[in-house]
Protein backbone atom coordinates (compact mmCIF):
# COMPACT_ATOMS: atom_id res chain seq x y z
CA UNK A 1 0.00 0.00 0.00
CA UNK A 2 1.06 3.43 -0.53
CA UNK A 3 -0.21 5.68 2.65
CA UNK A 4 -0.55 9.33 2.86
CA UNK A 5 -1.19 10.86 6.08
CA UNK A 6 -1.51 14.15 7.18
CA UNK A 7 0.08 15.35 10.39
CA UNK A 8 -1.47 18.65 10.53
CA UNK A 9 -3.26 21.30 8.03
CA UNK A 10 -6.42 18.89 7.38
CA UNK A 11 -9.18 20.73 9.61
CA UNK A 12 -6.70 23.85 10.41
CA UNK A 13 -5.01 26.70 9.23
CA UNK A 14 -1.04 25.89 10.02
CA UNK A 15 0.68 23.08 11.33
CA UNK A 16 1.07 21.64 7.39
CA UNK A 17 2.88 18.25 7.63
CA UNK A 18 2.04 15.31 5.57
CA UNK A 19 3.77 12.08 4.98
CA UNK A 20 4.26 9.68 2.27
CA UNK A 21 5.03 6.08 2.73
CA UNK A 22 5.51 3.12 0.84
CA UNK A 23 6.96 0.17 2.12
CA UNK A 24 10.14 0.85 4.08
CA UNK A 25 10.39 4.43 2.55
CA UNK A 26 8.83 7.88 4.51
CA UNK A 27 9.54 11.07 3.08
CA UNK A 28 8.15 14.51 4.13
CA UNK A 29 6.53 16.96 3.01
CA UNK A 30 6.52 20.62 5.06
CA UNK A 31 6.91 21.23 8.64
CA UNK A 32 5.11 23.90 9.69
CA UNK A 33 3.70 25.41 12.93
CA UNK A 34 0.84 27.79 13.83
CA UNK A 35 0.01 30.55 16.23
CA UNK A 36 -1.81 29.64 19.61
CA UNK A 37 -4.99 30.16 20.07
CA UNK A 38 -7.32 32.66 22.51
CA UNK A 39 -7.42 29.80 25.02
CA UNK A 40 -3.95 28.42 24.93
CA UNK A 41 -2.82 30.96 27.35
CA UNK A 42 0.87 31.60 28.11
CA UNK A 43 2.02 29.42 24.87
CA UNK A 44 4.55 30.34 22.10
CA UNK A 45 3.87 28.40 19.22
CA UNK A 46 2.30 25.06 18.43
CA UNK A 47 3.59 22.35 16.58
CA UNK A 48 2.37 18.95 14.83
CA UNK A 49 2.57 15.36 17.01
CA UNK A 50 5.94 13.63 15.66
CA UNK A 51 4.85 10.63 17.47
CA UNK A 52 4.15 8.72 14.39
CA UNK A 53 7.28 9.93 13.23
CA UNK A 54 9.53 9.05 16.02
CA UNK A 55 9.08 5.60 16.02
CA UNK A 56 9.35 5.10 12.36
CA UNK A 57 12.56 7.68 12.12
CA UNK A 58 14.86 5.03 10.58
CA UNK A 59 12.45 4.75 7.63
CA UNK A 60 12.76 8.83 7.20
CA UNK A 61 14.66 9.44 3.64
CA UNK A 62 14.01 13.03 3.42
CA UNK A 63 11.72 16.20 4.28
CA UNK A 64 10.68 17.91 1.52
CA UNK A 65 9.99 22.02 1.98
CA UNK A 66 7.58 23.42 -0.68
CA UNK A 67 7.72 27.22 0.33
CA UNK A 68 9.41 29.39 3.50
CA UNK A 69 5.84 30.42 5.29
CA UNK A 70 6.33 29.51 9.18
CA UNK A 71 2.86 27.29 8.78
CA UNK A 72 5.34 25.11 6.60
CA UNK A 73 8.66 25.47 8.10
CA UNK A 74 8.36 26.50 12.07
CA UNK A 75 8.19 22.84 12.95
CA UNK A 76 11.18 21.97 11.43
CA UNK A 77 13.65 22.41 14.34
CA UNK A 78 11.38 20.44 16.86
CA UNK A 79 11.77 17.73 13.62
CA UNK A 80 15.48 17.81 12.84
CA UNK A 81 15.68 16.97 16.99
CA UNK A 82 13.95 13.89 16.32
CA UNK A 83 14.79 12.77 12.88
CA UNK A 84 18.40 12.94 11.37
CA UNK A 85 16.95 13.20 7.54
CA UNK A 86 17.98 15.85 4.45
CA UNK A 87 16.11 18.68 3.82
CA UNK A 88 14.99 19.98 0.22
CA UNK A 89 14.06 23.51 -0.27
CA UNK A 90 14.30 25.98 -3.43
CA UNK A 91 17.49 28.92 -2.61
CA UNK A 92 15.29 31.13 -0.87
CA UNK A 93 13.50 28.50 1.66
CA UNK A 94 16.68 27.29 2.79
CA UNK A 95 17.67 30.54 2.79
CA UNK A 96 15.06 31.24 5.22
CA UNK A 97 15.78 28.03 6.91
CA UNK A 98 19.46 28.14 7.28
CA UNK A 99 18.80 31.32 9.47
CA UNK A 100 16.16 29.77 12.03
CA UNK A 101 18.43 26.35 12.46
CA UNK A 102 21.21 28.91 12.99
CA UNK A 103 19.06 30.11 16.40
CA UNK A 104 18.21 26.85 16.81
CA UNK A 105 21.91 25.66 17.32
CA UNK A 106 21.05 22.98 14.66
CA UNK A 107 22.50 24.36 11.15
CA UNK A 108 25.70 22.26 11.46
CA UNK A 109 24.03 19.00 12.08
CA UNK A 110 21.68 19.43 9.55
CA UNK A 111 21.79 18.30 5.93
CA UNK A 112 20.59 20.73 3.60
CA UNK A 113 19.64 20.10 -0.07
CA UNK A 114 18.40 22.93 -2.85
CA UNK A 115 16.11 22.09 -5.16
CA UNK A 116 15.06 23.79 -8.69
CA UNK A 117 11.79 23.66 -10.72
CA UNK A 118 11.92 21.10 -13.38
CA UNK A 119 14.85 19.13 -11.76
CA UNK A 120 13.88 15.46 -10.62
CA UNK A 121 14.51 13.76 -6.79
CA UNK A 122 14.64 10.10 -5.88
CA UNK A 123 13.87 9.49 -2.51
CA UNK A 124 13.84 5.23 -2.50
CA UNK A 125 10.60 4.15 -4.69
CA UNK A 126 9.27 7.74 -5.30
CA UNK A 127 10.70 10.48 -8.25
CA UNK A 128 9.91 13.92 -6.84
CA UNK A 129 9.45 16.74 -10.12
CA UNK A 130 9.54 19.86 -8.97
CA UNK A 131 6.48 22.60 -10.21
CA UNK A 132 7.20 26.54 -10.06
CA UNK A 133 3.85 27.90 -8.20
CA UNK A 134 3.25 31.34 -7.56
CA UNK A 135 2.50 32.61 -3.86
CA UNK A 136 2.86 35.17 -1.72
CA UNK A 137 6.67 34.53 -1.38
CA UNK A 138 8.93 33.69 -3.62
CA UNK A 139 10.61 30.93 -4.68
CA UNK A 140 6.97 28.56 -3.99
CA UNK A 141 6.85 24.94 -5.49
CA UNK A 142 4.56 22.21 -5.82
CA UNK A 143 5.46 18.49 -6.28
CA UNK A 144 4.56 15.74 -8.93
CA UNK A 145 5.03 12.74 -7.24
CA UNK A 146 5.73 9.38 -9.04
CA UNK A 147 4.62 6.18 -7.24
CA UNK A 148 4.14 2.59 -7.71
CA UNK A 149 0.15 3.29 -8.50
CA UNK A 150 0.54 6.34 -10.33
CA UNK A 151 1.85 10.12 -10.47
CA UNK A 152 0.18 12.37 -7.58
CA UNK A 153 0.36 16.34 -7.55
CA UNK A 154 0.97 18.06 -4.32
CA UNK A 155 -0.18 21.71 -5.04
CA UNK A 156 1.53 23.35 -2.43
CA UNK A 157 0.27 26.83 -1.66
CA UNK A 158 -0.48 28.84 -5.18
CA UNK A 159 -2.49 31.21 -6.94
CA UNK A 160 -3.02 31.50 -10.71
CA UNK A 161 -1.11 35.02 -11.18
CA UNK A 162 0.07 35.26 -14.80
CA UNK A 163 1.61 38.36 -14.25
CA UNK A 164 3.35 38.09 -10.75
CA UNK A 165 6.19 40.98 -9.61
CA UNK A 166 8.57 38.58 -8.83
CA UNK A 167 8.24 36.67 -12.49
CA UNK A 168 7.89 33.31 -10.92
CA UNK A 169 4.50 32.36 -12.62
CA UNK A 170 2.61 29.02 -11.66
CA UNK A 171 3.25 26.29 -14.30
CA UNK A 172 0.12 25.64 -16.05
CA UNK A 173 2.36 24.06 -18.97
CA UNK A 174 3.79 21.61 -16.72
CA UNK A 175 0.71 20.70 -14.86
CA UNK A 176 -1.46 20.49 -18.18
CA UNK A 177 1.01 18.06 -19.48
CA UNK A 178 0.95 15.66 -16.52
CA UNK A 179 -2.67 15.82 -16.79
CA UNK A 180 -1.90 14.81 -20.25
CA UNK A 181 -0.14 11.89 -19.13
CA UNK A 182 -2.22 10.87 -16.36
CA UNK A 183 -2.98 12.23 -12.65
CA UNK A 184 -3.78 9.36 -10.02
CA UNK A 185 -4.68 12.17 -7.19
CA UNK A 186 -4.47 15.53 -6.75
CA UNK A 187 -3.86 17.40 -3.38
CA UNK A 188 -4.71 21.23 -3.76
CA UNK A 189 -4.92 24.34 -1.32
CA UNK A 190 -8.18 24.99 0.04
CA UNK A 191 -7.80 28.00 1.79
CA UNK A 192 -9.31 30.45 -0.45
CA UNK A 193 -12.62 28.05 -1.08
CA UNK A 194 -15.22 30.55 0.19
CA UNK A 195 -14.04 33.21 -2.25
CA UNK A 196 -15.27 33.66 -5.65
CA UNK A 197 -13.82 34.59 -9.14
CA UNK A 198 -9.98 34.95 -9.21
CA UNK A 199 -7.36 36.55 -7.17
CA UNK A 200 -6.41 40.67 -7.88
CA UNK A 201 -3.08 41.06 -9.67
CA UNK A 202 0.06 41.95 -7.75
CA UNK A 203 0.32 44.46 -10.71
CA UNK A 204 -3.05 45.88 -9.79
CA UNK A 205 -2.01 46.40 -6.01
CA UNK A 206 1.46 48.00 -7.21
CA UNK A 207 -0.78 50.51 -8.98
CA UNK A 208 -2.98 51.45 -5.80
CA UNK A 209 0.35 51.61 -3.68
CA UNK A 210 2.00 53.97 -6.55
CA UNK A 211 -1.09 56.20 -6.68
CA UNK A 212 -0.92 56.28 -2.40
CA UNK A 213 2.65 56.85 -2.25
CA UNK A 214 3.47 59.56 -4.67
CA UNK A 215 0.09 61.23 -3.99
CA UNK A 216 1.50 61.77 -0.13
CA UNK A 217 3.83 65.04 0.94
CA UNK A 218 4.59 63.18 4.22
CA UNK A 219 6.59 60.46 5.47
CA UNK A 220 4.94 56.91 4.44
CA UNK A 221 5.44 54.00 7.12
CA UNK A 222 4.28 50.73 4.96
CA UNK A 223 3.69 47.68 7.35
CA UNK A 224 4.00 44.00 5.28
CA UNK A 225 4.45 40.36 6.03
CA UNK A 226 8.16 40.33 6.51
CA UNK A 227 8.00 37.16 4.06
CA UNK A 228 6.54 39.43 1.22
CA UNK A 229 9.77 39.88 -1.18
CA UNK A 230 7.49 41.03 -4.25
CA UNK A 231 6.04 43.53 -2.27
CA UNK A 232 9.17 44.62 -0.73
CA UNK A 233 10.77 45.01 -3.99
CA UNK A 234 7.11 46.92 -5.62
CA UNK A 235 7.48 49.65 -2.55
CA UNK A 236 11.67 50.09 -3.59
CA UNK A 237 10.54 50.61 -7.23
CA UNK A 238 7.95 53.38 -5.82
CA UNK A 239 10.31 54.91 -3.66
CA UNK A 240 12.82 55.25 -6.74
CA UNK A 241 9.94 56.86 -8.71
CA UNK A 242 8.97 59.26 -6.04
CA UNK A 243 13.37 59.80 -5.49
CA UNK A 244 12.70 58.62 -1.70
CA UNK A 245 14.96 57.31 0.64
CA UNK A 246 13.93 53.76 1.85
CA UNK A 247 14.57 52.41 5.71
CA UNK A 248 14.24 48.49 6.39
CA UNK A 249 12.68 48.69 10.02
CA UNK A 250 12.48 44.81 12.01
CA UNK A 251 14.49 42.08 12.30
CA UNK A 252 12.59 39.94 10.21
CA UNK A 253 12.22 42.15 7.07
CA UNK A 254 16.12 43.21 7.68
CA UNK A 255 16.43 39.35 6.98
CA UNK A 256 14.09 38.35 4.74
CA UNK A 257 16.09 40.92 2.13
CA UNK A 258 19.17 40.68 3.24
CA UNK A 259 18.44 36.94 1.94
CA UNK A 260 16.70 38.12 -1.26
CA UNK A 261 19.50 40.52 -2.25
CA UNK A 262 22.48 37.91 -2.06
CA UNK A 263 20.02 35.62 -4.03
CA UNK A 264 19.29 38.36 -6.89
CA UNK A 265 15.67 38.67 -6.00
CA UNK A 266 15.94 42.30 -4.45
CA UNK A 267 17.74 45.26 -5.98
CA UNK A 268 18.28 48.38 -3.86
CA UNK A 269 19.83 51.13 -6.06
CA UNK A 270 22.40 52.70 -4.37
CA UNK A 271 22.05 55.72 -2.08
CA UNK A 272 18.69 54.70 -1.56
CA UNK A 273 18.26 53.06 1.81
CA UNK A 274 19.35 54.65 4.95
CA UNK A 275 19.30 54.17 8.49
CA UNK A 276 16.84 54.67 10.96
CA UNK A 277 18.43 57.32 12.65
CA UNK A 278 19.35 59.38 9.25
CA UNK A 279 15.40 60.16 8.76
CA UNK A 280 16.20 63.41 10.95
CA UNK A 281 18.57 64.30 7.57
CA UNK A 282 16.07 64.43 5.50
CA UNK A 283 12.78 66.22 4.20
CA UNK A 284 9.61 64.35 5.39
CA UNK A 285 8.12 63.59 1.63
CA UNK A 286 11.68 61.60 0.88
CA UNK A 287 10.99 59.06 3.54
CA UNK A 288 9.26 55.37 2.87
CA UNK A 289 9.77 53.44 6.06
CA UNK A 290 8.93 48.99 5.56
CA UNK A 291 8.25 48.11 8.26
CA UNK A 292 6.85 44.94 10.78
CA UNK A 293 3.69 44.95 12.83
CA UNK A 294 0.72 44.50 10.09
CA UNK A 295 -1.05 41.67 12.54
CA UNK A 296 -0.81 43.92 15.83
CA UNK A 297 2.01 41.96 17.19
CA UNK A 298 2.62 44.06 20.40
CA UNK A 299 6.62 43.99 20.44
CA UNK A 300 6.51 45.48 16.56
CA UNK A 301 8.03 48.58 15.04
CA UNK A 302 4.42 49.60 14.20
CA UNK A 303 3.23 48.80 17.64
CA UNK A 304 5.29 50.79 19.38
CA UNK A 305 5.00 54.05 17.16
CA UNK A 306 1.65 53.30 17.86
CA UNK A 307 1.83 53.03 21.45
CA UNK A 308 5.04 56.27 21.03
CA UNK A 309 7.49 54.15 22.44
CA UNK A 310 9.35 53.59 19.68
CA UNK A 311 12.99 55.02 20.62
CA UNK A 312 13.61 56.79 16.95
CA UNK A 313 10.15 57.06 14.98
CA UNK A 314 7.20 59.88 16.86
CA UNK A 315 3.88 59.42 14.68
CA UNK A 316 3.07 62.93 13.85
CA UNK A 317 0.14 65.09 11.27
CA UNK A 318 1.19 64.01 7.67
CA UNK A 319 2.65 60.93 7.78
CA UNK A 320 0.84 58.36 5.46
CA UNK A 321 0.35 54.56 7.55
CA UNK A 322 -0.15 51.76 5.24
CA UNK A 323 -1.42 48.20 6.19
CA UNK A 324 -0.38 46.33 3.38
CA UNK A 325 -1.84 42.76 4.89
CA UNK A 326 -5.01 40.97 5.56
CA UNK A 327 -6.45 40.61 8.94
CA UNK A 328 -5.47 37.77 10.36
CA UNK A 329 -8.26 36.52 12.13
CA UNK A 330 -7.79 36.53 15.81
CA UNK A 331 -5.56 39.64 15.00
CA UNK A 332 -8.68 41.99 14.64
CA UNK A 333 -9.10 43.72 17.70
CA UNK A 334 -4.75 44.15 18.04
CA UNK A 335 -4.91 45.45 14.53
CA UNK A 336 -7.63 47.93 14.88
CA UNK A 337 -6.05 48.94 18.38
CA UNK A 338 -2.84 50.83 16.65
CA UNK A 339 -5.13 51.66 13.83
CA UNK A 340 -7.28 53.99 16.31
CA UNK A 341 -4.04 54.88 18.10
CA UNK A 342 -2.20 56.02 15.01
CA UNK A 343 -5.25 57.76 14.03
CA UNK A 344 -5.32 59.71 17.36
CA UNK A 345 -1.42 61.02 16.44
CA UNK A 346 -2.88 62.46 13.27
CA UNK A 347 -1.81 60.06 10.71
CA UNK A 348 -3.41 58.75 8.24
CA UNK A 349 -3.87 55.09 7.90
CA UNK A 350 -5.11 53.09 4.69
CA UNK A 351 -5.53 48.99 5.18
CA UNK A 352 -7.28 46.34 3.02
CA UNK A 353 -11.05 47.49 4.35
CA UNK A 354 -10.78 51.12 2.62
CA UNK A 355 -8.02 50.66 -0.16
CA UNK A 356 -6.87 47.57 -2.46
CA UNK A 357 -3.50 47.30 -1.45
CA UNK A 358 -3.34 43.88 -0.75
CA UNK A 359 -3.65 40.24 -2.32
CA UNK A 360 -4.32 36.82 -1.11
CA UNK A 361 -1.72 34.26 -2.06
CA UNK A 362 -4.41 31.46 -2.45
CA UNK A 363 -6.12 30.93 -5.26
CA UNK A 364 -9.97 31.66 -5.58
CA UNK A 365 -12.73 29.60 -6.63
CA UNK A 366 -12.10 29.87 -10.52
CA UNK A 367 -8.31 28.97 -9.84
CA UNK A 368 -8.96 26.05 -8.05
CA UNK A 369 -11.50 24.70 -10.64
CA UNK A 370 -8.21 25.22 -13.29
CA UNK A 371 -6.37 23.77 -11.09
CA UNK A 372 -8.79 20.91 -11.32
CA UNK A 373 -8.69 20.82 -14.92
CA UNK A 374 -5.26 20.96 -15.70
CA UNK A 375 -4.45 18.11 -14.03
CA UNK A 376 -7.19 15.81 -14.46
CA UNK A 377 -6.96 13.75 -11.79
CA UNK A 378 -8.72 10.40 -11.30
CA UNK A 379 -8.80 11.27 -7.27
CA UNK A 380 -9.47 14.77 -5.61
CA UNK A 381 -8.20 15.01 -1.85
CA UNK A 382 -8.63 18.70 -0.78
CA UNK A 383 -5.80 20.00 1.41
CA UNK A 384 -4.73 23.14 3.58
CA UNK A 385 -7.50 24.36 5.41
CA UNK A 386 -10.08 24.18 8.21
CA UNK A 387 -13.18 21.56 7.56
CA UNK A 388 -15.38 24.22 6.14
CA UNK A 389 -12.84 24.69 3.52
CA UNK A 390 -12.56 20.84 2.63
CA UNK A 391 -15.86 20.14 2.68
CA UNK A 392 -16.70 23.55 0.31
CA UNK A 393 -13.42 22.57 -1.88
CA UNK A 394 -14.47 18.99 -2.38
CA UNK A 395 -17.88 20.20 -3.68
CA UNK A 396 -16.69 21.90 -6.11
CA UNK A 397 -14.59 19.48 -6.91
CA UNK A 398 -17.43 17.92 -7.57
CA UNK A 399 -19.19 20.09 -9.71
CA UNK A 400 -15.95 19.87 -11.92
CA UNK A 401 -16.66 16.35 -12.86
CA UNK A 402 -14.84 14.50 -9.81
CA UNK A 403 -16.85 11.50 -8.99
CA UNK A 404 -18.39 11.78 -5.78
CA UNK A 405 -16.56 8.24 -4.90
CA UNK A 406 -13.59 9.40 -6.24
CA UNK A 407 -13.48 12.48 -3.64
CA UNK A 408 -11.64 11.68 -0.53
CA UNK A 409 -12.35 14.35 2.50
CA UNK A 410 -9.51 13.29 5.08
CA UNK A 411 -8.39 15.03 8.17
CA UNK A 412 -5.34 14.77 10.24
CA UNK A 413 -4.44 11.15 11.00
CA UNK A 414 -6.82 9.48 8.98
CA UNK A 415 -4.31 7.06 6.52
CA UNK A 416 -5.08 7.42 2.97
CA UNK A 417 -4.13 4.31 1.01
CA UNK A 418 -4.00 3.53 -2.58
CA UNK A 419 -3.13 0.24 -4.12
CA UNK A 420 -4.01 -1.12 -7.74
CA UNK A 421 -7.81 -0.73 -7.15
CA UNK A 422 -7.72 2.79 -6.65
CA UNK A 423 -7.81 5.15 -3.34
CA UNK A 424 -9.85 5.11 -0.05
CA UNK A 425 -9.02 6.35 3.84
CA UNK A 426 -8.43 3.14 5.44
CA UNK A 427 -8.09 4.07 9.11
CA UNK A 428 -6.51 6.41 11.67
CA UNK A 429 -3.05 7.12 13.88
CA UNK A 430 -3.37 9.25 16.87
CA UNK A 431 -2.67 12.75 15.93
CA UNK A 432 -2.90 16.00 18.21
CA UNK A 433 -1.27 19.58 18.80
CA UNK A 434 2.26 19.98 20.46
CA UNK A 435 2.43 23.11 23.10
CA UNK A 436 5.52 25.30 23.00
CA UNK A 437 6.08 26.99 26.56
CA UNK A 438 9.61 28.88 26.13
CA UNK A 439 12.01 25.73 26.04
CA UNK A 440 9.11 23.66 27.05
CA UNK A 441 7.97 21.24 24.44
CA UNK A 442 4.92 19.48 24.84
CA UNK A 443 4.77 19.87 28.98
CA UNK A 444 1.68 22.24 28.76
CA UNK A 445 -1.42 19.93 28.34
CA UNK A 446 -5.19 20.52 28.67
CA UNK A 447 -4.89 20.53 32.58
CA UNK A 448 -2.04 23.22 32.67
CA UNK A 449 -4.31 25.18 30.49
CA UNK A 450 -7.19 24.92 32.50
CA UNK A 451 -5.16 25.56 35.15
CA UNK A 452 -4.24 29.01 33.75
CA UNK A 453 -7.42 29.44 32.60
CA UNK A 454 -8.79 29.67 36.15
CA UNK A 455 -5.66 31.95 37.49
CA UNK A 456 -6.86 34.29 34.80
CA UNK A 457 -10.68 34.10 35.38
CA UNK A 458 -10.40 33.87 39.09
CA UNK A 459 -7.38 34.74 40.40
CA UNK A 460 -5.39 32.68 43.29
CA UNK A 461 -5.19 32.94 47.27
CA UNK A 462 -2.54 31.84 48.82
CA UNK A 463 -3.12 30.85 52.82
CA UNK A 464 0.05 30.69 54.68
CA UNK A 465 0.37 29.16 58.43
CA UNK A 466 3.29 28.11 60.46
CA UNK A 467 2.46 25.23 63.87
CA UNK A 468 4.35 24.73 66.64
CA UNK A 469 5.62 21.02 65.49
CA UNK A 470 5.70 20.16 69.39
CA UNK A 471 2.53 21.73 70.42
CA UNK A 472 0.94 22.08 67.24
CA UNK A 473 -0.13 25.57 67.99
CA UNK A 474 -0.69 28.52 65.09
CA UNK A 475 2.76 30.11 65.69
CA UNK A 476 2.26 32.83 62.18
CA UNK A 477 -0.69 33.18 60.39
CA UNK A 478 -3.35 32.66 58.80
CA UNK A 479 -2.23 35.06 56.57
CA UNK A 480 -3.86 35.37 53.30
CA UNK A 481 -2.56 36.75 50.23
CA UNK A 482 -4.45 37.15 46.75
CA UNK A 483 -3.70 38.05 43.04
CA UNK A 484 -6.26 38.64 40.98
CA UNK A 485 -9.27 37.85 42.76
CA UNK A 486 -9.74 40.86 45.13
CA UNK A 487 -8.78 44.66 45.69
CA UNK A 488 -7.56 44.81 49.20
CA UNK A 489 -8.49 48.48 50.40
CA UNK A 490 -12.17 47.90 49.28
CA UNK A 491 -13.11 44.21 50.09
CA UNK A 492 -10.65 43.60 52.69
CA UNK A 493 -12.92 42.55 55.35
CA UNK A 494 -13.59 39.56 52.61
CA UNK A 495 -10.31 38.16 53.55
CA UNK A 496 -10.18 39.25 57.45
CA UNK A 497 -13.65 37.11 57.05
CA UNK A 498 -11.64 34.34 55.41
CA UNK A 499 -8.87 34.06 58.23
CA UNK A 500 -12.14 33.00 60.67
CA UNK A 501 -12.90 30.61 58.34
CA UNK A 502 -8.97 29.30 58.83
CA UNK A 503 -9.17 29.23 62.35
CA UNK A 504 -12.26 27.66 63.00
CA UNK A 505 -11.00 24.77 60.56
CA UNK A 506 -8.03 24.46 62.76
CA UNK A 507 -9.93 24.80 65.97
CA UNK A 508 -11.97 21.21 64.90
CA UNK A 509 -8.50 19.49 64.06
CA UNK A 510 -6.43 19.30 67.31
CA UNK A 511 -3.06 18.63 67.90
CA UNK A 512 -3.88 14.75 68.31
CA UNK A 513 -5.58 14.80 65.07
CA UNK A 514 -3.01 11.97 62.94
CA UNK A 515 -2.55 13.01 59.37
CA UNK A 516 -3.43 16.81 60.74
CA UNK A 517 -1.87 19.09 58.12
CA UNK A 518 -3.02 17.15 55.08
CA UNK A 519 -6.37 17.24 56.47
CA UNK A 520 -6.46 21.14 57.53
CA UNK A 521 -5.25 21.38 53.73
CA UNK A 522 -7.82 19.37 52.52
CA UNK A 523 -10.49 21.29 54.25
CA UNK A 524 -9.09 24.66 53.83
CA UNK A 525 -9.33 24.24 50.13
CA UNK A 526 -12.85 23.40 50.10
CA UNK A 527 -14.38 25.64 53.03
CA UNK A 528 -12.24 28.65 51.54
CA UNK A 529 -13.84 27.66 47.89
CA UNK A 530 -17.19 27.76 49.16
CA UNK A 531 -17.10 30.63 51.57
CA UNK A 532 -16.25 32.80 48.28
CA UNK A 533 -18.63 31.18 45.78
CA UNK A 534 -21.37 32.32 48.46
CA UNK A 535 -19.96 35.97 49.40
CA UNK A 536 -19.15 36.75 45.62
CA UNK A 537 -19.49 34.40 43.60
CA UNK A 538 -15.59 33.47 42.51
CA UNK A 539 -13.78 30.61 42.38
CA UNK A 540 -10.30 31.64 43.09
CA UNK A 541 -7.17 28.85 43.13
CA UNK A 542 -6.75 27.82 46.48
CA UNK A 543 -3.14 27.10 47.58
CA UNK A 544 -2.87 26.07 51.38
CA UNK A 545 1.04 26.83 52.32
CA UNK A 546 1.17 24.72 55.66
CA UNK A 547 4.82 24.42 57.65
CA UNK A 548 5.97 23.18 61.35
CA UNK A 549 8.81 24.34 63.14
Amino acid sequence: MLKIIPLGGFGEIGLNMMVFEYQNTIFIIDAGLMFPEDYMLGIDIVIPDMTYLKQKKSHISGIVITHSHEDHIGALPYLLKEVNAPVFGTPYTLGVIRKKLEEFGLLGTSSLHEIHPDEKLKIGIFELDFIRVNHSVIDCVGIAIKTPYGTIIHTGDFKMNHNPVDGMVTDVNKLAKYGGQGVLALLSDSTNVEKEGYTVSDQHVGQELESIILNTSGRVIVALFASNVARIQQLINIANKKDSKVILNGRSIEMTVEIAKSLGHINIPDNMEIFINDIKNFPDNEILMITTGSQGEPMSALARMASDTHKQIKVKKGDTIILSSKFIPGNEKAITNIINNLYRKGADVIYEKISNIHVSGHAFQEELKLMIGLTKPKFFIPAHGEYRHLLLHARLAEQTGIPPKNIILAENGNIIEFDKNGGRISGSIETSRVLIDGKGVGDVGRSVLKERRFLSEEGVVVVTLVFDEETGIVIHGPEILSRGFVFWTETGHLLDDAQCVVLEIIEDIGPEVPNRIEIIQAKLQTALRQYFYFTIKRRPVIIPVIMEL
